[in-house]
C-alpha cells in the first residue's frame, strides 16, 4: 500500500480500495479485492457499496463483478485533458514511435511510483504489458528511473523513501545504494536503461522530460524485447528521444501541469 493513503480515514479507505479495483485493469470479483485488501471483509463490502452508490464503480449483478463507474471515468477523462501531459505530448510521441518503429510511453510520477499516461505501439512494435493509468515502481523502470535522477534533492528522497525494492528479477536493484549510484550515472548520461530490471526480456531508454527551470515533470521510453534488440542496439535511439523530450518539454511551458511527485 501507498505510504501516502490516508487509510485512517473513511475516505482514505475509499480511495485505497478504488485504486485496488482500477489497477486489476479489468472487471473484478470481491473475493480478488478481498484477497488484495487489508480491510476487514464488512469493511469492504460497505465501501464497495457507497463506491457504487455514488456512481465511481458498477456492479454487474449477472457476473458478479466489479468495473469502473462511468463517473468515475468522466472525472478521469477530464483529469487526463487538464492536468496528465497526455494531450500535449500525444502527437509528439506518435511521431517518436512511427520513426523508430518501436513503442512509446510517457509517465509520470506520483509518490514514488510510475504512472503511466499513454502507450504508442506501432504495427511492427513491441507490444508491451504497460497501458495507461497502470502504475509500476520507479527504481526498476527506465521511466521512473530518470525521473528519479532529475528530481531535486527533496522530492527525489520522498520518492526513494516509497520505494519498497521489490526483486522482480535477477538485474533488479535491491536497495538504495546501488541505486543512487546508477541515478548520478543517469544525470551525466541524460538517460536511463532498464536493462530487464521490471520484467525478464525487456529493455528500454528513457528521457526525462522537463520544464521551465528544468524541473522534471514526466518521462519517455523507447521499449521493446531483447528477442529484437539489445541495449546497444537501442542506444542508438538516443537522439530521437532526447529530441522528442525536448520538444515536449518547451510546449510543456504554458502547460497546467502537476509537478512529478
Amino acid at each position: 500500500m501507498n505510504k501516502h493513503v490516508g487509510t485512517d480515514g473513511t475516505v482514505g479507505k475509499a480511495l485505497d480500495i478504488l485504486d485496488t479495483v482500477v489497477a486489476f485493469g479489468r472487471a473484478v470479483r470481491f473475493a480478488e479485492i478481498q484477497e488484495v485488501s487489508p480491510y476487514p471483509k464488512a469493511t469492504l463490502y460497505r465501501i464497495l457499496q457507497s463506491l457504487t452508490n455514488q456512481g465511481m464503480l458498477a456492479h454487474d449483478e449477472e457476473r458478479m463483478v466489479y468495473v469502473p463507474g462511468l463517473r468515475l471515468v468522466r472525472m478521469a477523462r477530464h483529469a487526463w485533458n487538464q492536468s496528465s501531459l497526455g494531450p500535449l505530448a500525444l502527437p509528439f510521441i506518435e511521431t517518436l514511435a512511427r520513426d523508430v518503429d518501436e513503442t512509446v510511453h510517457l509517465a509520470q510520477m506520483e509518490y514514488g511510483r510510475v504512472v503511466f499516461i499513454e502507450k504508442i505501439t506501432p504495427e511492427n512494435g513491441f507490444q508491451t504489458m504497460a497501458r495507461p493509468g497502470r502504475r509500476s515502481p520507479a527504481h526498476c523502470t527506465g521511466v521512473g528511473k530518470v525521473m528519479l535522477a532529475f528530481m531535486d534533492e527533496e522530492r527525489r528522497q520522498l520518492a526513494l523513501d516509497n520505494q519498497q525494492y521489490e526483486p522482480f528479477t535477477p538485474a533488479t536493484h535491491s536497495g538504495p545504494q546501488t541505486l543512487l549510484t546508477e541515478l548520478e550515472t543517469v544525470r551525466q548520461k541524460g538517460v536511463a536503461f532498464d536493462r530487464e530490471e521490471h520484467e525478464q526480456g525487456i529493455i528500454s531508454i528513457a528521457a526525462p522530460i522537463l520544464g521551465s527551470s528544468k524541473r522534471v515533470i514526466g518521462a519517455i521510453s523507447i521499449v521493446t524485447s531483447t528477442f529484437r534488440m539489445s541495449l546497444e542496439d537501442i542506444e542508438r535511439f538516443r537522439p530521437a528521444l532526447l529530441r522528442t523530450a525536448a520538444q515536449i518539454g518547451r510546449e510543456a511551458e504554458v502547460w497546467p501541469y502537476p509537478v512529478a511527485q
